[in-house]
């Protein structure tokens, strides 16, 4: 199928499945059927007001806020069953974009209590993911940086030794606060010494996963 624009498209798919251990919440409705966006079509903007949480089902999304500057700060990824988009108040404070052909599920919610403790594990999880980020960015060197993410996206993928990233190489330096050059450059090093493989230009193959963890800790 073609698509000539960056129009999101609504597939008639069946209905998502709930998360594991996560339960029916009154205020939240019923599922739909995916909405598909092509690669770097927008999700949402800043300043949009919230219409829920959303749900990759299939593809990757990316996160981020425009700097004064011009230049772009990615607050995170998310893949496939990872939720995405919750807010402390009613305005989206981030723009959240397609990385490549992506289907996303949305449920909108009532704000109950009962909604809330629905919706605590996501807002922890979250903010347990952001605490380490700011460690990251705020600690380690370029090397180490490139290894902690490439760690994070294995874990996230099961803790396989290929794992999939796809993201670009200039979404990876714009998250962890690296050139592109020195995103390249890590990789190239990583590659050299033995660490990784690269079979294709979004594949990553972990050889020794010992030496790459004992690089991020």
């Amino acid at each position: 199928m073609a698509f000539t624009d960056n129009s999101p498209i609504v597939l008639n798919t069946q209905i998502a499945p709930v998360p594991s251990g996560a339960r029916p919440a009154t205020g939240a409705a019923r599922i739909p059927s995916p909405t598909f966006y092509p690669a770097g079509s927008e999700i949402y903007a800043q300043g949009e007001r919230c219409q829920g949480v959303y749900r990759v089902e299939f593809g990757a999304v990316r996160v981020y806020r425009l700097l004064a500057d011009g230049r772009r700060q990615i607050s995170g990824f998310h893949l496939a069953g990872e939720m995405f988009g919750f807010e402390a108040d009613d305005t989206h404070h981030f723009f959240a974009e397609a990385i490549c052909a992506t289907g996303v599920t949305i449920t909108r919610t009532a704000r109950t209590a009962e909604m809330s403790c629905h919706l605590l594990p996501m807002a922890l999880e979250g903010l347990v993911r952001a605490q380490e980020h700011l460690l990251v960015l705020g600690r380690q060197n370029a090397v180490e940086r490139i290894a902690a993410f490439l760690t994070d996206m294995a874990e996230r993928q099961g803790g396989l030794k290929q794992i999939e990233l796809p993201m670009t190489r200039s979404d990876i330096g714009d998250y962890l606060g690296l050139t592109i050059e020195t995103v390249s450059r890590v990789f190239s090093k990583l590659k050299q010494s033995g660490v990784i493989r690269l079979p294709g230009l979004r594949t990553v193959e972990i050889v020794k996963w010992q030496s790459l963890h004992d690089m991020a800790a």
